[in-house]
């Protein structure tokens, strides 16, 4: 159980084989478990089930090379028949225990995984590229191996996504950095950021960060592009990594020491240790009411646009300057100024008149809270928290930049919060959106004096890295960062152009570096919040269309007929599914049997599809097949079938699940299983 080709990452994709019936009380879960491996690795396996589920007693029978039985005999406590628990199906088909314990993930982490699985308009969003310039020589061999260095020392690099049955985190034992070396003339600059952009990662293989070089003319300086997943870097992290790095590379290509803690398991214990009752207190006091305003537009019509947007401008010096002059003698910090103008962009898109709450986004990193290490671990660390604020235009515009100031702070103290926790405490549905945009302010540190300076002494000359942001799930997210070497302060926004159309979208980012040139130049020593909008009275307000949800369904298609009296075999399809992976089974399966291919947007629990049980005849035998999220999918319909769940009566199904993996290996981890089942081996 330790093989896999490369193009499927690290691990076996095993296949688990169960027959689902009525079973008594306290009666053993008999599982085949079919995959690459001899015997001394599934005892391996088996032992490792039996430390991860305590309740449960282990034994393994082994047929020959990847062909085994695990029966998993429930304790005396345990009431009624077992079943396969979502951990207990996430270990026993995601990475083996060569990739150790599984990290929970943050709620924010499984807000964008979600969404990077499910999105289908286009590559993945959440890619954020991040590039600067090399001058001087470099070594490329020396290159690759300081990052591989990294690699080993940073358990981040080692990390991928399992969303087999739980969401979770897997940090595996190696991972391999991809670094591209393109020469002059191969690719232009801006071919290479969209063609990159267009190249996702498969979130289940490590590392979640790729490295592409190009060289420029003779004498020019080579231009480092960095790609990372959103899920699971900030841009913070980032710039970690790069100490490390250009540490590792001046030390001829490796760091000294072994891996280096804290890192991600150790801040997902001191959160799990968190006790939740202030932060609940706080949001009880200050979550956003429903009737406040969101939207930085008027409801606009079909943008016939889609995909993301990214928009870049500046407030040029002296105005930088000027706002953080300003900002000072309120008595707040330039991110309030910020957070302000964004408020009465909200408040004038509502078109209402007298006071009104709006709520936006703002990105808080936890870098500086009481996790220990927290600052220097790599890693997706903080969420994005909702801040609501009151405009009223008749009170003074600097009790607004207090509310901003203070909101902030009280937020700070709970970086970890996230949008679900939000709407459980305050009773909202899990699909509510809390707020449509995200104002982020960002200061990353740069390097350290003396180790720039020791890369000088080796010739070597690297700019500041400039960022080409990634989506955070919401219609428009607003970057904010210092300009290297100046004073000027840089807007990035990444946007949905399905509801927010392009043009609408400059005008916005417009109005927002508008009203920060001018708010510092209000004639009034003490103006009103109604003098401040007046700024915005002679620009348009922006059209904002609606992302419609998509409609649930339930598909059910017959890529392949058998006679009539053929078993079925169905292939359960659900979001995050890996691409392809059906196609190549069809293709392949040289059996009798019909195949019927049930397309879901989620698991309906033990509610069986009235389009399944229609299909089914009695005396056909149906093999429920299910990889990735979907082994789950499959597992409760088998249940649901076998309890007689919109039947009558019970039905014995057989069910097949493999584990995350490329379409090759799902597909032949299904074939492993199907074919042991015709054997009588399951």
């Amino acid at each position: 159980m330790t093989g896999r080709d490369a193009a499927d990452g690290p691990g076996p994709v095993l296949a688990v084989v169960h027959e689902v019936g009525r079973s008594a009380p306290r009666s053993a879960l008999v599982l085949g478990v079919h995959g690459p491996g001899d015997d001394a690795d599934a005892e391996l396996f088996a032992a490792w089930i039996a430390g991860r589920h305590r309740r449960f007693q282990v034994t393994l029978e082994c047929h020959g090379p990847g062909r085994h039985t695990l029966r998993l005999l429930p304790d005396t406590a345990t009431p009624g028949p077992a079943s396969l628990s979502a951990e207990l199906l996430a270990d026993l088909l995601g990475p083996y225990p060569g990739a150790g314990e599984p990290i929970a993930l943050t709620g924010y982490q499984r807000e964008l995984l979600h969404e990077a699985l499910t999105r289908p308009d286009g590559p993945d969003r959440y890619l954020e590229q991040i590039h600067w310039n090399w001058s001087g020589p470099l070594d490329l061999a020396r290159f690759r191996a300081a990052w591989q260095s990294v690699c080993e020392r940073e358990s981040v690099l080692r990390a991928a996504f399992d969303w087999t049955a739980v969401s979770r985190l897997v940090l595996h034992p190696r991972a391999d950095v991809a670094i591209v070396h393109h020469t002059r003339g191969d690719i232009g600059w801006e071919d290479l950021l969209e063609r990159d952009r267009r190249h996702g990662f498969p979130l289940h293989r490590p590392p979640l960060l790729r490295l592409t070089l190009l060289e420029g003319e003779p004498g020019a300086p080579v231009r480092v592009l960095l790609t990372c997943h959103r899920a699971l870097f900030d841009e913070r992290s980032v710039h970690v990594l790069l100490r490390e790095f250009y540490r590792a590379y001046l030390a001829g290509g490796a760091l000294p020491g072994g891996e280096r803690r804290p890192d991600l398991r150790d801040h997902a214990r001191w959160l799990a240790r968190q006790s939740s009752e202030g932060a609940r207190e706080l949001w009880a006091r200050t979550a956003p009411p429903r009737r406040a305003a969101t939207a930085v537009g008027r409801r606009g019509g079909d943008t016939r646009q889609s995909g993301a947007g990214r928009l870049r401008r500046r407030l040029a010096e002296p105005y930088g300057s000027r706002l953080r002059a300003w900002a000072a003698a309120q008595g707040v910090g330039e991110s309030s100024a910020l957070h302000v103008a964004w408020a009465l962009l909200l408040y004038r898109a509502a078109g209402t008149g007298g006071a009104l709450p709006v709520t936006f986004g703002v990105q808080l990193s936890a870098r500086d809270n009481a996790a220990p290490g927290a600052a220097g671990i790599p890693g997706l660390l903080g969420s994005p928290l909702p801040m609501t604020v009151r405009v009223d235009p008749a009170a003074p515009l600097a009790g607004l930049l207090q509310q901003a100031r203070d909101a902030l702070l009280d937020m700070a103290a709970y970086p970890w919060v996230c949008g679900d926790r939000i709407r459980e405490w305050t009773g909202r549905g899990e699909d509510e959106r809390l707020t449509d945009t995200l104002v982020s302010f960002d200061s990353p540190a740069g390097l350290p004096p003396e180790l720039r300076g020791e890369l000088e002494a080796q010739g070597i000359d690297v700019d500041e890295p400039r960022t080409v942001g990634a989506g955070t799930g919401l219609p428009l997210t607003v970057v904010a960062r210092h300009e290297s070497g100046g004073g000027a302060l840089v807007l990035d926004a990444v946007y949905d152009r399905a509801v927010l159309a392009d043009a609408d979208a400059c005008a916005t980012l417009d109005q927002c570096v508008g009203l920060l040139r001018t708010l510092a130049e209000l004639p009034d020593p003490d103006p009103t919040v109604s003098q401040a909008l007046d700024l915005l009275a002679d620009v348009e307000v922006p059209s904002m269309s609606r992302r419609l949800p998509e409609p649930r369904r339930t598909r059910l298609t017959t890529p392949r007929r058998g006679a009539p009296s053929a078993d079925v075999i169905c292939l359960v399809t659900v979001p995050g599914v890996v691409e392809g992976v059906h196609a190549l089974f069809i293709r392949g399966h040289q059996g009798p049997e019909t195949i019927v291919a049930l397309d879901l947007d989620g698991s309906p629990g033990a509610v069986v599809p009235a389009e399944l049980t229609d299909a089914l005849t009695a005396g056909r035998r149906l093999v429920l097949c299910g990889c990735g999220p979907a082994a789950a999918t499959a597992y409760d319909l088998a249940r649901g079938l076998a309890q007689g769940a919109g039947h009558g009566t019970g039905f014995a199904v057989s069910v097949v699940m493999a584990g995350l993996g490329g379409p090759e290996g799902s597909a032949d981890a299904m074939v492993r299983g199907l074919t042991a089942l015709r054997a009588g081996r399951a």
